[in-house]
C-alpha cells in the first residue's frame, strides 16, 4: 500500500448512535466520523472480520483492503483503508457519495503521496486521450492495457520486443520469448524480465561450452565425425537386444542344457504357425535376436530375428561398417564391447548436454547472440523501465482510491454497523437475493459453501432455515443458499419443494429445498399448532382404523372364498355360514354399552356445566379453553422468536460477529412477505368451478349451529327453568 500521512489526533469526538432492531448503531456520515473511527471502541463494532468472497460486494476492493491476503478483512485492515482514503481526499465526507467518479480537485495534494497520485491520475487520462478531463472514474483505470498501450516503459520491469530501438535487439528478445518464455507487460504484450534474460544467456553459454568440448576432443567424442550422432542412435536402438543375445550365449556356454530353453520352446513356434505373421509381430520381436549357441557370434544379416532385421541393418551400415569394416558379416562379443567403448565418450558427452531450451536455435545463432551486444542492451532497457516504477505504481493507487471512494462507506455500514440490513430500502452485503416459494418471498438468503457444516452452527440462530440447491438452465453454475423463513407457517415446506431464486443481479435460478432446520416461524403458527397436531393425530388414527378394518374384511372375504373353493374342488357343498353366537358377543356389547355410558355421562356433565353458565360467560369459557390450549404454545414460540439472531448464520459463513444481530417479530414479518392482493384490487367471489358439495356442507354447518343454539335455549328452559 502507498505510504500515508500521519494518523489523526485522537480524543474528544462526539459519536452519534441510533437504535433499530433492538441494537445501537453508530452514524458514519461526516468527515470527523471517518477520521476518528480508530477511537471507536471495537466492542461497539457489529463485526470483527468478514470473508472476502461470498458477499455481494466488489471482490477487488476487498482484496485491496485484505493486505495480508488471508481471505479475510479484519478491523486493523478496515482502519488502515479508512486512514489511507482520508489522507488522500481533501474532504473525507466524499466517501459517503458512493460514486465511482472522483474530481481531480478532490485529491489531497499537500503531501508527496497525494501529489504522486494526482500526477498518475493525469497521466492515465493523457494516455487515454483525455488530457483536459477534470475527473477520473473506475472505467478509466480498469482497462490497464489501454492506459499503457502508448507508453514504452511502464515500471513493471518487463520489456516487450517493441520497446527495443533496433531490430537486432528485438530479434534476441523474440528468441528469449520463444525459448525460455516471459511475462505479460502492463500493456498486455509479452516481454522479458531480468530473471528470464539471465536464464536465457546462462543456457546459451552452457550450451556453447558443451559444443566447444566436442570440438576440442573430437577424436574421442566424435569417432565418426558428423555421422557419430546417427551412429549412436542406431547403436542405442539395438543395444539391449544385443546384450540379451550375448548373455544367452554365455549362459549356453556355462551349461549346454540351457541352449534348448534359451531359444524358446517348440510349442511357442507351433502357436505362431496358424497366425498371419509380419516382421513386426510382437511375439516374434520377443524371441532372441539370433539362434543361441555357446560361443556363437551374432550374425548381422542372415539368421537375424525378422522383427529386428531393419534395426540390425541400420546398426551394420552406420556403426559396424565405418568402425570395423564393410565386409563384417558377424559380430563377436569382444567386437561388440569394442564398439561400445568407441561410442562411450560420445554417450557421456551427450548425457551432460545443458541448455535444452535454447538448442533449437542452432549452433550458429547461439554463437551469434553470444558474440553480439544484446545482453547489455536488454539490461539497459529493463533498468529504464524500472526507473519509472514509482510513477506508474501510483496508477494502482489511483484505482485503489477510486474503489475506496465508491465502496468504503458501504462496507463500513455493513461491518462497523449493520445499517443496510435494518434499512427497508437496502440489502446488506451478506444477503444473496430473494427466494419465492410457497406463496411467500424470503428476502433474507445467504450463500452457503458447506451445507452440513453451516447447518450445525446456523441452527443456533433460532431461525427457520430452508437450504436450497440452485441451478440455472443451460449453465453449469450451481449454488446453495440458506433462506430464512420468518412469516407464515411451515405446513407445506419440505425437502423436494421447488421455488425460484433471484440473485442480486436479477438472474433467476431453479431452487429446490434439500434440508430444513426447524424453528418457530410466527405466533399465528404457534397458536394453531396444537389443533393441527390434534387434527393430524385424529386423521392418522382414523386412517389406521379404516385400513385395519378394510384389511380385516378383505382377509375374511379371501379366506371364505378360499374355503368355498376348496370344498368345490373336493366335490362337496360349501359349509354353511357360522351362526351368530349371542352369548359370545354379549360381553362385548356390555363393554361397549358401559363405554358409551361413561362417555355420555362425561359429556352430559360438561354440557350441564356449560349450560349452567350465564349467556355472557359462555364465550368467555370457550375463550378460556382456547387460551389453555394455545397460550403455552404461543408463549414458547414468542420467547424463541425474540431470540432470533443472524449472528450464528454469519459466523457459519466465516464472519466474526461481535454481538447479537436480532430479528424481532415485526422485522421478521417484513423479511418474509406473504402473498396478498393489491390494495386497490377488485375481487369477485363467484367461482364457476366451486365445489357444490362444499357449498352444501357450509349450509349444513350453519344449520347445525342454528339448531344447536335453539337446542341450548330449550334445554336451559326445561332444565333450569330459564332461557338466559
Amino acid at each position: 500500500m502507498t505510504s500515508t500521512p500521519a494518523s489523526p489526533r485522537a480524543g474528544g469526538h462526539r459519536w452519534r448512535f441510533f437504535r433499530v432492531g433492538g441494537l445501537d448503531h453508530v452514524h458514519l456520515e461526516t468527515a470527523a466520523d471517518f477520521i476518528h473511527l480508530p477511537e471507536l471502541d471495537q466492542k461497539l463494532w457489529a463485526a470483527l472480520s468478514c470473508p472476502t468472497r461470498g458477499l455481494e460486494f466488489d471482490a477487488k476492493t476487498l482484496d485491496l483492503i485484505d493486505t495480508d491476503k488471508d481471505g479475510r478483512v479484519r478491523v486493523p485492515e478496515i482502519l488502515a483503508a479508512v486512514q489511507w482514503a482520508c489522507g488522500h481526499l481533501k474532504d473525507p465526507a466524499a466517501l459517503t457519495t458512493g460514486s465511482d467518479a472522483l474530481p481531480l480537485a478532490a485529491i489531497e495534494d499537500s503531501h508527496d503521496s497525494g501529489r504522486r497520485l494526482l500526477a498518475s491520475a493525469r497521466e492515465i487520462l493523457r494516455n487515454l486521450g483525455k488530457p483536459g478531463a477534470t475527473s477520473i472514474s473506475l472505467a478509466d483505470t480498469t482497462d490497464t492495457k489501454a492506459i499503457f498501450a502508448q507508453t514504452r516503459f511502464n515500471g513493471d520491469g518487463v520489456v516487450p520486443p517493441a520497446s527495443a530501438g533496433d531490430a537486432a535487439t528485438q530479434a534476441v528478445i523474440a528468441d528469449i520469448l520463444a525459448t525460455v518464455g516471459g511475462d505479460l507487460d502492463r500493456s498486455g504484450a509479452p516481454g522479458v524480465n531480468e530473471a528470464g534474460v539471465d536464464r536465457f544467456f546462462g543456457e546459451l553459454r552452457a550450451f556453447s561450452d558443451w559444443l566447444a568440448k566436442s570440438e576440442t576432443a573430437a577424436a574421442s567424442i566424435l569417432p565418426q565425425g558428423e555421422a557419430t550422432p546417427a551412429a549412436f542412435v542406431a547403436w542405442r536402438a539395438v543395444h539391449a537386444k544385443i546384450e540379451d543375445y550375448f548373455a544367452r550365449c554365455r549362459l549356453a556356454a556355462f551349461d549346454a542344457r540351457a541352449a534348448v530353453h534359451l531359444n524358446r520352446a517348440e510349442s511357442e513356434f507351433v502357436a505362431l504357425a496358424p497366425k498371419d505373421l509380419g516382421t513386426d509381430t510382437g511375439e516374434v520381436a520377443g524371441f532372441p535376436l539370433a539362434h543361441v549357441a555357446a560361443g556363437q557370434p551374432l550374425p548381422l544379416a542372415e539368421g537375424v530375428n525378422p522383427a529386428w532385421a531393419r534395426a540390425m541393418e541400420e546398426f551394420r551400415t552406420k556403426v559396424v561398417a565405418p568402425l570395423l569394416g564393410a565386409s563384417q558379416t558377424a559380430l563377436t562379443a569382444e567386437e561388440w564391447t569394442q564398439l561400445g567403448a568407441r561410442l562411450a565418450a560420445y554417450a557421456a558427452w551427450l548425457a551432460e548436454k545443458p541448455g535444452a531450451a535454447v538448442e533449437k536455435l542452432g549452433r550458429a545463432r547461439i554463437r551469434e547472440i553470444l558474440a553480439g551486444g544484446a545482453r547489455p542492451e536488454i539490461a539497459r532497457l529493463i533498468a529504464l523501465d524500472r526507473a519509472v516504477e514509482p510513477e506508474f505504481a501510483a496508477i494502482t493507487a489511483v484505482d485503489q482510491l477510486l474503489r475506496y471512494h465508491r465502496d468504503l462507506h458501504r462496507l463500513l455500514v455493513n461491518f462497523v454497523s449493520f445499517v443496510d440490513f435494518y434499512s427497508p430500502d437496502r440489502l446488506a452485503v451478506f444477503q444473496a437475493g430473494m427466494l419465492y416459494l410457497d406463496g411467500r418471498a424470503c428476502e433474507l438468503c445467504f450463500r452457503v459453501d458447506d451445507m452440513g457444516k453451516h447447518a450445525a452452527l446456523a441452527g443456533l440462530s433460532k431461525i427457520y432455515l430452508a437450504y436450497c440447491d440452485c441451478t440455472r438452465r443451460g449453465s453449469a453454475e450451481k449454488m446453495t443458499i440458506a433462506a430464512a423463513v420468518t412469516s407464515g407457517d411451515s405446513d407445506r415446506l419440505m425437502p423436494g419443494r421447488n421455488g425460484v431464486f433471484y440473485d442480486r443481479r436479477d438472474q433467476d435460478w431453479d431452487a429446490t429445498i434439500v434440508k430444513i432446520v426447524e424453528n418457530p416461524i410466527s405466533i399465528s403458527q404457534a397458536v394453531w399448532a396444537p389443533y393441527k397436531r390434534m387434527a393430524r393425530m385424529i386423521g392418522e388414527q382414523i386412517d389406521k382404523l379404516a385400513a385395519a378394518r378394510d384389511k380385516g374384511i378383505t382377509d375374511k372375504a379371501a379366506a371364505g372364498i378360499a374355503t368355498a373353493g376348496a370344498h368345490l374342488d373336493a366335490g362337496k357343498a360349501a359349509p354353511p355360514p357360522t351362526p351368530f353366537d349371542v352369548a359370545k358377543f354379549a360381553g362385548i356389547f356390555a363393554a361397549i354399552g358401559l363405554a358409551v355410558g361413561a362417555i355420555g355421562t362425561a359429556l352430559a356433565a360438561i354440557v350441564t356445566g356449560f349450560l349452567g353458565l350465564a349467556w355472557w360467560q359462555m364465550p368467555l369459557a370457550l375463550l378460556g379453553l382456547f387460551a389453555i390450549i394455545s397460550v403455552p404454545s404461543a408463549l414458547l414460540a414468542a420467547r424463541k422468536l425474540r431470540q432470533r439472531n443472524i449472528g450464528p448464520i454469519l459466523d457459519a459463513n466465516g464472519w466474526a460477529i461481535n454481538g447479537r444481530v436480532k430479528i424481532n417479530i415485526p422485522f421478521g414479518a417484513m423479511l418474509t412477505s406473504m402473498a396478498k392482493l393489491p390494495a386497490n384490487a377488485e375481487r369477485s367471489l363467484t367461482d364457476p368451478y366451486a365445489n357444490k358439495s362444499g357449498r352444501r356442507l357450509r349450509l349444513w354447518v350453519w344449520g347445525f349451529v342454528i339448531m344447536t343454539a335453539l337446542a341450548v335455549a330449550a334445554a336451559r328452559y326445561f332444565v333450569l327453568g330459564r332461557i338466559w
